[in-house]
């Protein structure tokens, strides 16, 4: 979907259109401290996107129209929006709640083009929303093709334009590639794809590790990771970020308190057990820390878990003096009905 968040608060109010629209925490003026969500293309042209730090945002253009994160809203969209996939496609896998990669191999070029339109037109007709598809020989290239077609488009690279098409790309453009590795390609005069191509495969496992390999087919278009139609939830997890960095006991353990229900609310409704319990503190400075326990068999014993959480937590407390930015739990999971 394209800016998905945002493109919703544009149907539902329409005074919004053609304005630059951030969806996500509360600016303050510039003070605040969470993250923009979706950004629509108005607020990107001045820089604005996903994952920024919202006071960034704020100083970037402060009167773009900043909204909070309406999930339910966004949710049930998005519930409409797959139905109609599923009608469509057999072998749909879901990656967020607007992007999904469809398992077309059945079909022709030719076809999957035409699925690809009737798909945008059914969506744009049910809920006057656009989205972009992207058409490859693998997930990666239909992602590339997708994100290049932006927006409200449809990307088609084939089988035999899939290494040239990558090649023209900037390493940035390439999935599994973040700053800190383009900064360093970049610092050796790499900065396209093509010039990556040219690293022999020892090279490439000397910058990539174990993904080396992996990284040694992508930047020639190959990719074999199939379409998996259910993906497993391998974690559950909470956190609260404060609107100012905290030591006061009694408002920390409450928060952590309430997280800690939270997390043991949706680990019961959706009938799942928890094996590893993770605690996450950031302190002023951004210094982050984590702390675990792993049970020697999975559980279902929600009590325990919100007792060694706390247990974790307090440690923090107890060996950091720096006041508190954030807390966070989290919970590897295993279903129930797995077991």
């Amino acid at each position: 979907m394209d800016a998905f968040f945002a493109q919703i608060e544009e149907r539902e109010n329409p005074h919004f259109q053609g304005k630059p629209i951030v969806v996500g925490a509360e600016p303050e003026e510039g003070k605040g401290r969470g993250v923009v969500s979706t950004a629509n293309y108005e607020a990107r042209k001045y820089g604005i996107h996903s994952a920024m730090p919202i006071s960034q945002a704020y100083r970037l253009y402060p009167e773009a129209i900043f909204l909070p994160v309406n999930g339910e809203l966004y949710g049930e969209v998005s519930k409409r929006i797959f139905s109609i996939v599923h009608e469509k496609v057999l072998v749909v896998e879901q990656v967020s709640i607007d992007e999904a990669y469809l398992d077309v191999s059945h079909l022709s070029w030719e076809e999957a083009e035409a699925l690809a339109k009737e798909l945008k037109q059914e969506i744009w007709k049910t809920e006057k929303l656009t989205c972009t598809c992207g058409i490859g020989p693998n997930k990666m290239i239909a992602k590339m093709a997708c994100e290049k077609a932006k927006p409200n488009g449809v990307g088609v690279v084939k089988e035999g334009e899939a290494e040239t098409f990558v090649e023209r790309l900037h390493i940035e453009n390439m999935p599994g590639i973040g700053k800190k590795t383009a900064a360093i390609l970049r610092a050796s005069n790499v900065d396209t794809i093509e010039k990556l191509k040219e690293l022999s495969e020892h090279e490439m496992e000397d910058l990539f590790g174990k993904r080396g390999d992996a990284m040694y087919q992508k930047v020639r278009g190959k990719d074999d990771v199939a379409v998996v139609s259910e993906r497993q939830v391998k974690s559950i997890g909470k956190e609260r970020t404060f609107a100012k960095d905290t030591r006061d006991p009694e408002t920390l353990i409450h928060v952590f308190e309430k997280l800690s229900r939270e997390v043991a609310h949706e680990l019961e409704e959706q009938d799942f057990l928890f094996t590893t319990i993770t605690v996450v503190c950031r302190f002023q400075g951004f210094e982050t820390h984590t702390k675990s326990i792993t049970f020697k068999k999975v559980s279902n014993d929600f009590g325990a878990l919100r007792v060694e959480a706390m247990k974790l937590f307090l440690k923090f407390i107890v060996a950091n003096p720096k006041p508190i930015r954030l807390i966070g739990l989290r919970v590897t999971i295993a279903p129930l009905h797995g077991i």
